[in-house]
């Protein structure tokens, strides 16, 4: 069996833990340039858990509206990343936008912004343009942040159209430059996620404004899984919220890099970039 073709991996994860004075946890987006560190009132607690790979069962195991995630194939026409951020939005958005379309049959996505996320051990500096993998589980939105989203970014005429029909939140991730062994990304199978108790809102503070994520308490339960090797060719669609929030679909998936002890120690360092995208459906 190659290392790809492992079956699963024992690894350690970051879970959220509330404030203990039953204070509504918070975190500031901007980071001590010394440390790396953004202030916050709440802690976290490291988890052992078992990852599962889907190498060779991605299409049986796991869909957006099953697990809130879903592995394809399709390589990007531009691959570059390197020549800044507005040649990114010219480039890689408008194909990013058709492929979420075909992928997902939603008739409007509109892209909000993107993150390239480069290794670099041993540097505090976590700046917006020198982002590191985000080791930490959670999930980008809550119900509330999700809908001032599409107020944020869509023309005030179409705001009251769009919210009374569904819509949702996704990220496409996706490694640039070559495979992502070195600190890979695993999702959590929304089916085995308890909505009620194990996700907790966290006021994300801007410079100029107020956001709201959620942070995720350990449940022993959780079942994590993760593409192993996932090569530039291949991408991750993770669903960071859904309007539909019957019991009939994925509303969310929590996420993490994490450190694989089965990396190969001359394994390069993960880059990849990550697009969020409001989805609409008629």
């Amino acid at each position: 069996m190659t290392l790809t073709h492992l079956t699963s991996t024992l690894a350690t994860l970051s879970y959220f833990i509330p404030p203990p004075n039953g204070e509504k946890a918070y975190q500031h987006t901007f980071a001590d340039p010394l440390t790396g560190e953004r202030e916050r009132n709440y802690t976290r607690a490291d988890h052992a858990v078992v990852i599962e790979n889907l190498r060779g069962k991605e299409d049986e195991e796991a869909t957006l509206d099953t697990a809130g995630f879903q592995f394809f194939k399709r390589p990007a026409k531009y691959t570059t990343f390197d020549n800044g951020d507005e040649e990114i939005v010219k480039e890689y958005y408008p194909e990013s936008i058709e492929l979420i379309k075909e992928l997902t049959g939603a008739s409007r996505v509109v892209l909000f912004d993107h993150t390239i996320r480069r290794r670099r051990p041993g540097q505090s500096d976590d700046s917006p343009s020198k982002r590191q993998p985000a080791s930490q589980v959670h999930v980008d939105q809550t119900t509330a942040a999700s809908i001032a989203r599409v107020h944020r970014h869509l023309p005030a005429s179409d705001v009251a159209a769009l919210l009374k029909r569904r819509f949702q939140i996704i990220n496409l991730w996706r490694p640039i430059s070559h495979a992502a062994l070195d600190w890979p990304l695993a999702v959590c199978d929304y089916r085995s996620v308890d909505p009620e108790k194990d996700v907790v809102p966290v006021t994300l503070v801007y410079p100029d404004r107020k956001g709201e994520t959620l942070g995720v308490k350990y449940n022993p339960v959780h079942r994590w899984r993760y593409l192993r090797g996932i090569t530039p060719d291949e991408f991750v669609l993770i669903k960071c919220f859904d309007s539909v929030q019957d019991g009939s679909v994925a509303v969310f998936t929590p996420h993490t890099a994490f450190e694989d002890p089965t990396t190969p120690k001359d394994a390069p360092l993960r880059e990849s970039i990550e697009l969020r995208a409001l989805v609409f459906y008629d």
